[in-house]
Parts: structure tokens; C-alpha cells; sequence
């Protein structure tokens, strides 16, 4: 088992997507100060079930990704962060919190990119852009631009697809939880599908 620094968050950290954190309150300070001086760098990012990412008192799923910490400025006002996500983890036992969240960890194997199903890739690809774009053309605000530049490795780009799919929490959560990149690469493509015919109908209802 692995001891980690826990940050729980309202959204879902996936492997190799970038993750930029507005650090304010007292025990997420005294977090980042705790390992700056390590090698790697790095926190566990969990998704908060119920509850707030201010405060405590929360309830957490168990299925996590690792942070890197890439950059840290310290300008006046909130520290800002930037990471990216690493290792797929589940939390085995929550501590006590002492000065920020600590959970011990069990690490998830990673993918090995021969696994991962190229001609499906692509299709996946074109159906998370094409959803993107459509969402677009309703002027509706994205995180994510509709060309944005994915990995060329297999593996990091079906991580990065199920981070720009424009989908809610619980289905980021669910693709998150995924062990096999087979199934992940298809669950990506049918529930961006289903999202995309959810939103046409809505468009259709509403005109």
C-alpha cells in the first residue's frame, strides 16, 4: 500500500490531462508545502460523491488518479497549480485528517498500448470532435477547443478522449473506473453517441 496526499475535487482527474488548482484553503497549502520537496511531486485527485470541495465532511469514490505537479506560482491571493494526471489508483483505507486528507492506495495496472484498439481509436476520435463541434455551433461554452492536439501515444490519447467527452461527473467517473482500454474506447464512443442524441432531441424539443 501507498500513503497519498488526498486533494477531492467536483470533477474527475484522468491519466495524462492537465488539472490547473486555485490553492486557498489552509490544508491544501500545507499539502502542496508537504511535497514540494518530493520526486515526484504528486497528490491524489478523487471525485467528491456528496458534498463540497470547501470544508470537509465530504463522501469520496474510490477510484482516483494521481496529480504531478508541473508549476506552482505564488502571486498575491490563491496559489495556483498546475498538474497532470499520472496513475489510476483505488483507495483501500481513508486517516484520520490531520493537517489535509491522507488515504492509503492500491495502484491500478496501466494499459499497455498494443491493447488498445487502433481503427476503434479513431472512430472514437471523430465521434467526441464531431460532438464537440456541434456543441459549438450552439455557442455553448466548452473547456476543451474542437481541434485540440491529442498524444500520438495510444494509450494517453483514449485517457485524453474521455477527458475532453463532454459528459457529466458520474459518466467521467464510470470511464475512469474502466480496467479494460478495449471497453473503454467503446463505452467512450457509445455514451458521447448517446450524449450527442440526447442534445439533438433537446434542440428539437426547444425550436
Amino acid at each position: 500500500m501507498t500513503l497519498l496526499p488526498m486533494f477531492p475535487l467536483g470533477s474527475v482527474l484522468f491519466p495524462a490531462m492537465p488539472l490547473a488548482l486555485r490553492v486557498f484553503e489552509e490544508r491544501y497549502l500545507k499539502l502542496m508545502g508537504a511535497i514540494l520537496e518530493d520526486e515526484p511531486s504528486e497528490f491524489g485527485v478523487v471525485l467528491i460523491e456528496r458534498g463540497s470541495e470547501v470544508g470537509g465532511g465530504d463522501k469520496r469514490f474510490d477510484i482516483g488518479t494521481t496529480a504531478q505537479v508541473l508549476q506552482i506560482e505564488a502571486p498575491e491571493g490563491p496559489l495556483q497549480v498546475m498538474a497532470r494526471g499520472g496513475r489510476r489508483f483505488r483507495v483501500t483505507r481513508w486517516l484520520e485528517e490531520d493537517a489535509y486528507p491522507q488515504a492509503e492506495v492500491e495502484f491500478l495496472d496501466t494499459f499497455d498500448a498494443g491493447d488498445v484498439p487502433g481503427e476503434e481509436l479513431v472512430i472514437t476520435e471523430q465521434v467526441v470532435r464531431e460532438t464537440l463541434e456541434y456543441l459549438r455551433e450552439l455557442d455553448l461554452s466548452l473547456p476543451w477547443p474542437t481541434d485540440i492536439e491529442l498524444a500520438e501515444d495510444p494509450v494517453e490519447k483514449v485517457w485524453q478522449l474521455a477527458g475532453i467527452s463532454p459528459l457529466g461527473t458520474l459518466d467521467h467517473q464510470d470511464l475512469l473506473s474502466l480496467d479494460d482500454p478495449r471497453d473503454l474506447v467503446e463505452r467512450i464512443r457509445l455514451t458521447v453517441s448517446e450524449a450527442l442524441e440526447t442534445f439533438k432531441m433537446e434542440r428539437d424539443s426547444g425550436s
